[in-house]
């Protein structure tokens, strides 16, 4: 089978797949990537299941070589990424041919960028999934030297596609749903708190994100009194300070903080890609609202196949002919921004 090599790596690289559900009960929060969009998407660009491991790069990646010739897909956080010097586009298939080296730096938007491989990543499985959970201790834990098993894949499969992307790196409208301690905040703080902007702080990994606003006070003596009980991804605490603090992939299980709502799934990726200063406003809605949103939101995932375009165009067709990728996604260094949006 097919080998990929990390020859360097950041300390926030991690093996990530859809995580670990259903051991809840036992301690255990689900996990997986910091992004599950950004997984969609790698997918849908090399034809394969989105449940498959992807390795997530939190800031920057590092250096890569295949021993066999492989198809690679980046997407999530844009970074800037070379084959043997040769920039490529984002958000788009690739070949990695046997040898080559696969540079990625850092991050020139959002926070966790994504290196999906055609076969995906087939480590052990450790409760039935292979994302790395550093809090618990699960997964396997990359270095320098690590040499990543590739799956096999079906024949005929291409790379030099790419997909123009739901865009997630701006902050914007955080829907939520009340909750059962929604009620031990007053309504003229339910009311700021959806009239205030916030600012995505320095404080925040894969357990959560701190939103900051001198507009409200979120503060409640009641919520002092709070027992711990179970908290879930998108559960937004509020500090003993009056501070949001959207929960992510992650949280722990049990947390004692009151929670005003929490925000839903599809709009987490939102958060986990903010940078410092992001802006957001939040938003209550009505179950059905919420299940209205959440089910576009799959109906968009869904679609992702038929979103698919060539990296390299007819040039008989290209009116700015300089503007495009001719040859394996090489491009002149000045529309990687561009491409990435």
């Amino acid at each position: 089978m097919a080998v990929l090599i990390i020859k360097r790596i950041t300390p926030g690289v991690t093996l990530q797949d859809a995580g670990r559900p259903g051991y809840l009960a036992q301690g255990l929060s689900r996990g997986g990537a910091a992004d599950p969009l950004a997984l969609a998407e790698g997918a849908a660009l090399l034809g394969q299941d989105p449940g498959l491991a992807a390795l997530e790069m939190a800031g920057a990646g590092g250096e890569f070589e295949a021993d066999e010739d492989l198809r690679i897909a980046l997407t999530g956080a844009p970074m800037q990424v070379s084959i043997e010097g040769t920039l490529l586009v984002w958000n788009a298939s690739h070949l990695l041919p046997r040898g080559s080296r696969l540079k990625i730096g850092g991050c020139t938007r959002g926070n966790y960028g994504y290196l999906h491989i055609g076969g995906g990543i087939a480590s052990a499985l450790h409760l039935g999934s292979r994302s790395s959970h550093a809090g618990a201790g699960l997964g396997q834990m990359l270095q320098n030297g690590t040499r990543l098993t590739i799956g096999s894949e079906a024949g005929g499969k291409a790379a030099g596609q790419r997909l123009d992307i739901e865009d997630r790196f701006e902050g914007g409208t955080l829907h939520l749903l009340r909750g059962p301690q929604s009620h031990l905040f007053s309504a003229r703080q339910i009311a700021q708190f959806e009239a205030a902007q916030f600012r995505r702080d320095r404080r925040g990994n894969r357990m959560g994100a701190g939103l900051s606003s001198d507009q409200v006070d979120l503060t409640s003596a009641r919520g002092l009194k709070v027992l711990s009980e179970v908290i879930v991804p998108g559960d937004v605490q509020i500090t003993g300070d009056g501070t949001p603090f959207v929960l992510l992939s992650d949280c722990q299980t049990m947390g004692g903080y009151p929670r005003i709502g929490t925000v839903l799934p599809s709009h987490l990726p939102k958060v986990a890609q903010a940078r410092p200063g992001t802006a957001f406003r939040f938003q209550f809605v009505s179950q059905e609202e919420a299940a209205e949103i959440e089910a576009r939101a799959a109906a968009r995932r869904a679609e992702l196949p038929k979103s698919l375009r060539p990296l390299v165009r007819d040039p008989a067709t290209m009116q700015d002919l300089l503007a495009y990728q001719l040859i394996s996604g090489v491009t002149a260094g000045d529309d990687l921004e561009r491409s990435a949006l």
